[in-house]
């Protein structure tokens, strides 16, 4: 063919084409939609779009009494309600100033690493059935499940507790709790290996996760991203060490990092692996916790009217997602004046659109899943 008949290609322009991603996708975590452009198969930009699960949350907290803002905290991260709880627990007590009895500090520490076991086995399965394997999921589901019955056994209730009060716990642990939680811990404490062996060194999710969405713990900083995913940046940096409350401070326990083991420091590896020995570091933590539980009475501080004095408080909290916030305003009635929640999965997806730009749609999968998002908490 004669070079005049050749077609010049430098003068055609070509557009992104336009996905959309959601909101009803089984790999987007919840009720998210994501407005993805892409050259070809591979990512240019994207546009999280939140919002499918506003529920009003703090308006609707400015009608309330401080007790009754207790179950709307639950219904935020609904994977981890035992510390959604807690957390707004803990802000309502400094302002109060009040001083909780050691038993239900115990007890509040048990509940939050049981609760962070359970979330984390949740990540597991879930990412993992995201990439293609459906074993995990299954495994994970049913040791998911033990600690649900367990849960079902101290509260009544499978997935929104209303159990962690400001001042102390709706009702004291059941007589065979701690004998139940250490037979489950003894059961799944081997099964990790399995667990190890089953995604950690698998060849196909080394190749799905490794290098994958690497992100800068410089980048994570600026973003705000905190708790796992973080730390898998390597940045150490877990509220339990670093800022503590209730009674991490007389615990030993280890603060997991990104290594770059099977890739890159900060790469969705890494953010799976994270999770992984956070799972071993609960373990410990909750077993030192049972068995040195002491005795005491669970009601003993909670207040028979809570009206704080007027000002604001910012309390902040270590859940499975990263670092909660509290911000509270009392203008010294027994309703908040304000209520504030920082989320730490929307800081978390933030991040999204710049781990993803030059991605495969296929990839995009992988990073959101690695970020463990809950759209109840982010939308609220």
């Amino acid at each position: 063919m004669s070079d005049s008949k050749l077609i010049d290609n430098s003068n055609i322009n070509t557009e992104d084409m336009v996905l959309n991603m959601g909101p009803q996708h089984p790999s987007t975590h919840g009720v998210l939609r994501l407005k993805i452009h892409t050259d070809g198969e591979v990512v240019s930009k994207i546009e999280p779009i939140i919002g499918y699960l506003h529920r009003c949350f703090e308006k609707h907290s400015e009608n309330l009494t401080y007790e009754q803002v207790i179950p709307f905290t639950d219904r935020c991260d609904y994977l981890s309600s035992m510390h959604m709880t807690h957390a707004y627990s803990m802000a309502v007590e400094k302002m109060l100033d009040l001083e909780i009895p050691e038993r239900v500090e115990y007890i509040r520490v048990i509940t939050a690493e049981l609760q962070r076991i359970a979330s984390h086995v949740f990540f597991i399965g879930v990412f993992g059935l995201d990439l293609g394997a459906i074993t995990p999921v299954t495994w994970m589901f049913k040791d998911r499940e033990r600690i649900i019955d367990l849960f079902e056994m101290l509260t009544g209730a499978r997935l929104l507790y209303n159990y962690v009060w400001p001042g102390g716990v709706s009702h004291d642990i059941p007589e065979k709790f701690v004998q139940r939680t250490k037979e489950f811990l003894d059961e799944f404490e081997p099964k990790l290996v399995e667990i190890d062996q089953l995604l950690s060194t698998n060849k196909i999710f080394i190749e799905r996760t490794a290098d994958v969405g690497v992100l800068d713990k410089d980048i994570a900083i600026n973003y705000g991203v905190s708790g796992p995913t973080l730390r898998a940046s390597g940045v150490d940096f877990d509220l339990r060490k670093k800022e503590p409350y209730s009674i991490y401070d007389k615990l030993d326990f280890e603060v997991p990092v990104g290594k770059g083991e099977m890739g890159t420091v900060g790469d969705s590896w890494d953010r799976y692996n994270v999770r992984y020995l956070e799972i071993k570091e609960s373990i410990k933590i909750l077993r030192q916790c049972l068995d040195s539980i002491p005795e005491g009475d669970v009601h003993e501080a909670l207040p028979r009217k809570i009206r704080p004095k007027k000002g604001t408080i910012y309390s902040r909290y270590e859940s499975s997602r990263g670092d909660v916030g509290f911000y509270i305003k009392s203008d010294g009635k027994n309703i908040p004046s304000r209520v504030k929640m920082r989320s730490p999965a929307f800081s978390n997806l933030c991040i999204l659109p710049y781990l993803s730009e030059g991605w495969m749609i296929s990839d995009v999968i992988t990073i959101l899943g690695s970020l463990d998002i809950v759209l109840g908490e982010i939308d609220r």
